[in-house]
């Protein structure tokens, strides 16, 4: 098992408190891809943000690898298993294509290996952009970038979060295509927050966040 989620609950105080999710419990397996769709403000980014250990949850457990994730080693993990892609493709602009692909590994303080960047921006096309400023990167090819980013420390699961969200329909389908493709080549699992039903259709299996619980699009809830 990649990545289990055990009994996660959240929820956050307004006026009242608002219960996003309760006793929710969610696993995928090696080269799984699974969308998780939903109303905006049901908790969609929340839930993927827990899963990657960049949010806590009020109660459960989040487990990477058959390892149980904490405070003190939520950092490792999120370096040595997983890859982001926001919908914002958020790349440093004040950094070449090349050195934003590279950023993962000079967090986590491992060799950054220029030959294994260069190729990771082969396989989205755009190494003829390797040394532009990031700020003169088109949408999307910003965020090809990004999904060559969330590969740099070669992780075992990939979260994207709305990743073709800010694209045009061309860009969206053709961000789609690569980011399935890459997934499939190098046998990672992909768990994918999305309002387009024809991406999450893309899927292995795909699930609907409503009223705290998630329920599979064949009408099972897990």
């Amino acid at each position: 098992m990649i990545l289990k989620a055990h009994l996660i609950s959240k929820s956050f105080h307004s006026h009242e408190k608002v219960v996003l999710f309760k006793d929710l419990s969610f696993q995928i397996k090696k080269g799984q891809a699974i969308a998780i769709t939903g109303k905006s403000g049901v908790g969609k980014t929340t839930l993927l943000h827990i899963l990657g250990g960049l949010e806590k949850p009020d109660s459960g457990e989040i487990y990477i690898q058959d390892t149980i994730m904490t405070p003190s080693n939520s950092a490792f993990l999120r370096q040595t298993h997983l890859g982001f892609v926001f919908q914002a493709a958020n790349l440093l602009e004040d950094f070449t294509a090349l050195e934003n692909v590279l950023m993962p590994s000079k967090i986590a303080r491992k060799p950054q290996n220029i030959n294994y960047g260069l190729h990771l921006l082969d396989q989205v096309g755009l190494l003829q952009r390797a040394h532009f400023s990031s700020k003169l990167l088109s949408g999307g090819e910003k965020q090809r970038v990004a999904i060559a980013r969330a590969l740099c420390n070669n992780p075992s699961l990939i979260l994207a979060d709305e990743p073709s969200g800010n694209l045009d329909q061309t860009n969206a389908s053709l961000l789609k295509d690569l980011l399935f493709s890459l997934v499939k080549k190098q046998n990672k699992s992909l768990i994918l927050v999305t309002h387009d039903m024809d991406l999450a259709a893309s899927c292995d299996e795909s699930y609907c966040l409503s009223n705290g619980s998630l329920i599979s699009h064949k009408h099972a809830t897990i």
